[in-house]
């Protein structure tokens, strides 16, 4: 056992994702070429990516929603977890990114278990609620532009039903949130929601030291 969380050398990384993580070709082909990309950055890390469809199957989730898809990595990993007949819907208002999201889906064998809705992810929300989905979802995933967090997770959590689970990713923003002298927009707003989840006694909340750091609330 450990006091506290030790350190991930890249020798343990590298030991964790050999003996953790299940990609199949298209995850592995769909990273690289992710990779050549200017924003690269926003890929989530593969065992990110494993700890989400355990996560989806553990609620034992029907109706998934991600708000943010990028190149589709993590909607492969949630839809993954989803049974046959589950369905994930994502957001995002990239029409071109969101090209490769596509294929990929198609080549990892989850196509028919994702439907992308591209535009503001906060009309999309807005859409579902006045289309009373309130209380319908399992399952949620937050992993998009920080100025809209807060909207997000209230909206989120709306759509969820008692039980369900919120997943928030840039918990740590890199290091920022927990350097005072840091006073970006986009660093406060995290800030904020850290405070929300630790605080709201509408959720239980952990967080977890994966990746960027990923908040997990549970809705009472």
């Amino acid at each position: 056992m450990s006091t506290r969380t030790i350190p991930l050398t890249d020798a343990l990384r590298a030991w964790m994702l050999a003996h953790s993580v299940h990609e199949n070709d298209a995850m592995r082909e769909l990273r690289r070429r992710t990779a050549a990309l200017p924003n690269a950055n926003m890929q989530i890390s593969p065992e990110q990516g494993q700890l989400l469809t355990l996560l989806v199957e553990l609620v034992g989730a029907r109706r998934a929603l991600e708000i943010g898809t990028f190149t589709g990595y993590s909607a492969i990993c949630i839809a993954r977890g989803l049974p046959p007949d589950g369905r994930l819907i994502t957001c995002d208002r990239d029409a071109d990114v969101t090209t490769i999201a596509r294929e990929f889906w198609q080549r990892a064998g989850v196509a028919e278990r994702i439907e992308l809705r591209l535009g503001e992810a906060v009309g999309t929300l807005d859409g579902l609620l006045a289309d009373g989905a309130a209380g319908t979802f399992d399952f949620a995933f937050i992993d998009a532009d920080k100025d809209h967090y807060p909207q997000y997770v209230e909206k989120g959590l709306m759509l969820l039903r008692p039980g369900g689970l919120l997943a928030i990713d840039n918990a740590f923003w890199s290091g920022r949130v927990a350097d005072p002298a840091n006073q970006e927009p986009s660093t406060r707003i995290l800030r904020q929601i850290a405070a929300l989840l630790r605080d709201d006694p509408r959720v239980t909340a952990a967080l977890i030291p994966i990746g960027d750091g990923l908040w997990l609330a549970r809705k009472r």
